[in-house]
């Protein structure tokens, strides 16, 4: 495989063939290198050396109906969480300005459930309105389904993305999640986009699924055109429900440290100016190869992902800056 031709058809703004896509997939460990160079060719047209960090606030925990197999959250989780309403607006000013001195670019308010309550969403515009006057932060939401008019809202309150993930490929969707489909998902996204929010959208990788899978979500994304793609990988929690199910074979789940990396290649090489972020997952999947992964990527979370730590601000600001890239905060 030339890795360099695919780099050029990506730039020229041609899809790999399926094929292509396959053989990225399955990049052996000697030939890593190589295919991380073709991605970074990419990723520094459009993005240049420039890293931008986002910080999470898990704005409400738990108390979740759906059942989603891979969720520490859901309905049928076991896992020792804590559990909560709404955090009130100080709380979620407070993290903005937390988000601030951290150099994210974006704070991200995410909450549990199926979709926003109505007092939910009167809240969360509410405090958009006071993080946008108070603050000076970009804003993203992520509340589960979403309505037309409550995009609408929360466009109108000053967010500025919405984030929803497909997370898995449609047609292994129904082995993950059974209390709302693939296509409720997609739904929301158009609802989204129809009110001017910018889209991010991304995947969850290592529940079982097959290259297959991570080549049909790859590819759905690429038609959807996300301002932004997370890209997670499952970090096991004991008492979600597909470890009680099926734990030991989900910890020996295909992903490795040079496997995420090529998923991350992918992703770029199908999707060359979107924002891509190395999301849940990065520090127990890729290890001692995260700063790797600035070479497909251009975006981090720190601090944490909702119910599982991460790493702080300041080590990721160096383990940046170590590998040669630049945080930027515009």
């Amino acid at each position: 495989m030339k890795f360099t031709h695919l780099a050029e058809k990506s730039l020229s703004g041609d899809a790999l063939t399926h094929d292509e896509a396959l053989a990225v997939l399955a990049t052996p460990p000697e030939d890593i290198l190589e295919l991380l160079q073709a991605a970074f060719t990419v990723r520094q047209r459009y993005f240049g050396r420039k890293v931008y960090l986002h910080l999470l606030v898990n704005a409400k925990s738990g108390l979740c109906t759906e059942d989603c197999s891979y969720c520490s959250q859901s309905a049928v989780s076991q896992a020792g969480i804590n559990r909560y309403r709404l955090l009130d607006d100080a709380e979620l000013l407070l993290g903005a300005r937390e988000a601030r001195q951290a150099r994210a670019r974006r704070y991200c308010i995410v909450t549990s459930g199926l979709r926003a309550e109505p007092a939910e969403m009167d809240s969360l515009c509410r405090v958009a309105r006071r993080i946008g006057e108070e603050v000076g932060i970009d804003v993203c939401v992520s509340a589960g389904l979403l309505e037309q008019q409550d995009a609408e809202r929360l466009r109108e309150a000053g967010v500025k993305r919405y984030n929803h993930n497909l997370n898995t490929s449609e047609r292994f969707y129904s082995h993950i999640c059974t209390t709302h489909t693939y296509h409720d998902r997609v739904n929301t996204l158009v609802h989204a986009r129809r009110a001017g929010l910018e889209l991010c959208c991304g995947a969850l990788f290592g529940l079982g699924e097959d290259d297959s899978d991570r080549l049909e979500l790859a590819m759905a994304l690429r038609e959807m055109r996300p301002d932004s793609i997370p890209v997670n990988f499952f970090h096991p929690i004991e008492g979600t429900l597909i470890e009680q199910t099926r734990g030991s074979a989900l910890r020996e789940n295909g992903l490795n440290p040079v496997k995420c990396l090529a998923v991350l290649c992918l992703m770029r090489l199908l999707n060359p100016t979107a924002e891509l972020r190395v999301a849940g997952g990065r520090e127990y999947h890729l290890r001692s190869l995260q700063p790797l992964a600035f070479y497909p990527a251009n975006s981090i979370f720190v601090g944490g992902y909702l119910t599982v730590s991460g790493q702080p601000p300041g080590e990721a600001w160096r383990m940046v800056e170590d590998a040669g890239f630049e945080v930027v905060e515009e």
